[in-house]
């Protein structure tokens, strides 16, 4: 396997794109793995590290969304900024056939996969909330452009990788697993009132702020059961989440006969970003394999649903269908923004997801506006919730 392909990174200057890029380094160095051309590269705000990359990797075509700190980039750079970037960018250099990392945090991401998979591009998909805001929209252009959607978080890899050992009609059950995070041994009372920073010491992943602050209150595990019910086509009774403290295994599936095949591996997303891309083949891996005599214990537990209601939530949304994804996606925004800023205690993160929900109707959704339309009503409805609760627990503690 040496052909070359053309790669664009969406979020390149992430945990997941710098990862990306060093798994493309390391299959330059095997002599029977796929060459990667990165052709395109977008970013935040990180104007020193993206430099850094297109010098790298011979990157003439870059984004930023920062419209000031895309000034910092060297002039040599075609260098597209704004908010639109990402979008802009794809229409600039994507090919049919090419390959798209999709990594940006959000719901920002979803506009330019759409436009991705319009220009007959295969995605390499790590934005969960593309799929969990968009799921109906997303698949149907999937279907219509013929192209491959590959999941790249570790707990959907591993099911895309277990299902070779049988097909969905024989599933009897996906179950994903989820660390825990840091407050899976506190009490309810000290995980409601955690801070910032306890909530950004996860366990055994290195991630962003808001995934990471997403692991501690399982919405992360919330988002990934809705981003199954829409890669594995499966209702929400056939998917379900447990708590796995070591991170080794990264998920299950029961098929019908009795049989689980698991997926393990070290803790590191440059295993499922190699695998998407040199998918169906398996290659030298670029990081360690499981050291066995170390391993003494693998342990596993239930969800406590009443401390972490995400993994009901998600199931609800499953159930409700149309937009009740977008607006379980924006208000999970909203409120982990309120929570980083100091406004929204972290227990009441979950509360305000809840609280959108049962405001906000599920409608049908067949087009990226009829998505805008949700995520904008969602933020709006989320934000007056985010007040009430605020002003509820200032004058809880007059």
């Amino acid at each position: 396997m040496t052909e070359s392909r053309r790669l664009i990174i969406l979020g390149s200057t992430g945990s997941i794109g710098t990862a990306t890029l060093e798994v493309v380094a390391h299959l330059a160095q095997q002599d029977d793995a796929p060459r990667y051309t990165v052709v395109g590269l977008a970013a935040g705000s990180n104007a020193a590290l993206l430099a850094q990359q297109a010098e790298q990797f011979g990157v003439h075509d870059v984004a930023l969304a920062d419209i000031h700190a895309s000034s910092a980039l060297p002039a040599s750079l075609r260098t597209i900024p704004g908010p639109a970037a990402a979008l802009e960018l794809i229409d600039r250099v994507a090919q049919p056939g090419d390959m798209v990392m999709a990594a940006m945090v959000g719901v920002a991401g979803l506009a330019p996969v759409l436009a991705a998979i319009e220009r007959g591009c295969d995605i390499a998909l790590a934005n969960k909330e593309t799929l969990v805001a968009a799921g109906s929209v997303v698949q149907e252009a999937v279907a219509r452009k013929g192209v491959k959607l590959l999941p790249v978080d570790s707990e959907h890899s591993a099911v895309f990788q277990c299902l070779r050992a049988g097909t969905l009609r024989e599933v009897d059950r996906l179950v994903l697993t989820a660390s825990g995070g840091p407050f899976r041994t506190w009490s309810p009372e000290r995980t409601a009132n955690a801070t910032l920073a306890e909530a950004l010491r996860h366990p055994t992943w290195q991630m962003g702020r808001k995934v990471t602050i997403d692991s501690a209150s399982l919405m992360n595990k919330g988002l990934e059961v809705i981003e199954a019910h829409w890669l594995f086509d499966l209702p929400s009774d056939r998917i379900d989440a447990i708590v796995h403290p070591q991170s080794i295994v990264h998920s299950f599936v029961e098929f019908r006969d009795g049989s689980t095949i698991a997926q393990l591996s070290p803790p590191s997303m440059k295993h499922p970003i190699q695998y998407a891309l040199t998918w169906p083949a398996r290659l030298p891996g670029c990081c360690p394999t499981i050291a066995w005599d170390a391993i003494r214990s693998l342990e596993f537990e239930p969800v406590d649903h009443a401390r972490f209601p995400a993994i009901k939530l998600a199931k609800r949304v499953i159930d409700a269908g149309g937009s009740s994804g977008a607006i379980f996606n924006a208000a999970n925004e909203v409120a982990v923004e309120a929570f980083i800023a100091g406004s929204l205690r972290f227990g009441d993160i979950a509360a305000v997801v809840t609280d959108s929900l049962d405001r906000l109707p599920a409608r049908a959704m067949h087009t990226l506006a009829q998505v805008v339309t949700a995520d904008y009503e969602a933020r709006e409805c989320a934000r007056v919730c985010v007040a009430e609760r605020a002003a509820h627990s200032a004058a809880a503690t007059r």
